[in-house]
């Protein structure tokens, strides 16, 4: 069986922080240190870096290929993609051509994350009718599909005007986006990414990561009956570095409350509570502490998952940009390489 090389990387949504005053920062400026963030991340070696795509007011980036361009003429190596691209509510052959577009200035650093997004702000924004949630979905990626090979595309259904032997441009230099497909724990959606030959990015957002071993199965075995080359795996989580386990929580705690508190009250949640949030560090998908423990526990979940991609999304709720920045730096210079050893 091929063995991938290990990526660490690192994924935001652009949460809008507060100053140490208590006061929003303007979304320009959250851009502008996300930025910051990332050209960071660049210098101390981290793999990837991925930014989220929303359309509401907690978020301050809705166009994630716009500020990855940004990050492209400030870095060097560092892959630059989405986390994710909301698909559904996109027009396939934009996307191709932003993200085509984005590889290119960055030297063939750039990729992309087709999901469908944990929320729906965007369907009626742009248009779109929540009741075609799968159609435009499977059409629009059976289309995207289809570009990637960068040939002359023929194309006709039911979401889109039909393409008769269309060109799209630019074309990579390498001839392939990397495209990965986001899951968030359906078996169609496992399944789907194994028939587009697509490798699997799982949102593991909490609970026990082993509970998301059947799925992994599902995907190597649809891999293996049709016959696709064995792609690499990834993961997305959030967490938190600082000094200490117990400075990592205290800072984290209220800001993850206020995020999380925010998406409750919206879908008729109970509120988080302190207990559940201690929970899932210790024993779920929360991965928050000094630079020791969370090496430990990411070696831990990689090794049980086999995954050859883990993303951290460091970043939840309101959290000051001077505190993501030490995050970021004792991510890159004392996670990542301590991660490396425990899994040589």
């Amino acid at each position: 069986m091929k063995t991938h090389v290990l990526e660490l990387g690192l994924d935001t949504f652009g949460d809008v922080s507060f100053d140490d005053e208590g006061r929003p920062t303007p979304y320009a400026q959250v851009i502008r240190d996300v930025v910051e963030q990332a050209v960071l991340a660049d210098g101390l070696g981290v793999d990837c870096i991925g930014l989220g795509e929303h359309h509401r007011a907690d978020f301050a980036i809705s166009s994630p290929e716009i500020v990855l361009a940004a990050i492209a003429s400030r870095t060097r190596r560092i892959r630059l993609g989405s986390a994710v691209t909301v698909l559904s509510s996109d027009e396939p052959v934009r996307v191709f051509e932003r993200f085509a577009t984005l590889d290119a200035i960055s030297n063939g650093r750039a990729e992309v994350i087709l999901g469908r997004g944990s929320f729906t702000e965007s369907f009626p924004l742009f248009g779109f009718d929540l009741g075609q949630y799968e159609v435009l979905f499977n059409e629009k990626l059976e289309l995207f599909s289809r570009l990637l090979s960068e040939k002359a595309v023929t194309w006709s259904g039911s979401t889109r005007a039909a393409l008769s032997d269309q060109e799209v441009y630019p074309k990579t230099e390498s001839g392939r986006l990397k495209t990965w497909i986001g899951v968030g724990g359906s078996p169609e959606s496992v399944v789907r990414a194994a028939r587009y030959g697509m490798p699997m990015m799982l949102a593991i957002i909490g609970g026990n990561p082993r509970r998301f071993l059947p799925f992994i199965e599902l995907y190597q075995d649809a891999v293996q009956k049709l016959g696709t080359p064995l792609l690499p795996l990834g993961m997305h989580s959030p967490g938190y570095v600082a000094e200490t386990d117990e400075r990592a929580r205290e800072e984290l705690w209220p800001n993850f409350r206020a995020l999380h508190d925010r998406i409750a009250r919206e879908r008729a949640w109970g509120p988080v509570t302190r207990d559940g949030f201690e929970r899932e560090i210790e024993r779920g998908s929360l991965y928050v502490g000094a630079p020791e423990t969370v090496a430990q526990k990411m070696a831990d979940t990689i090794r049980a998952l086999g995954v050859a991609r883990f993303d951290l999304k460091y970043c939840s709720g309101p959290i000051p940009h001077r505190q993501l920045m030490r995050c970021v730096e004792l991510y890159a210079s004392e996670v990542v390489p301590r991660v490396r050893e425990l899994l040589a």
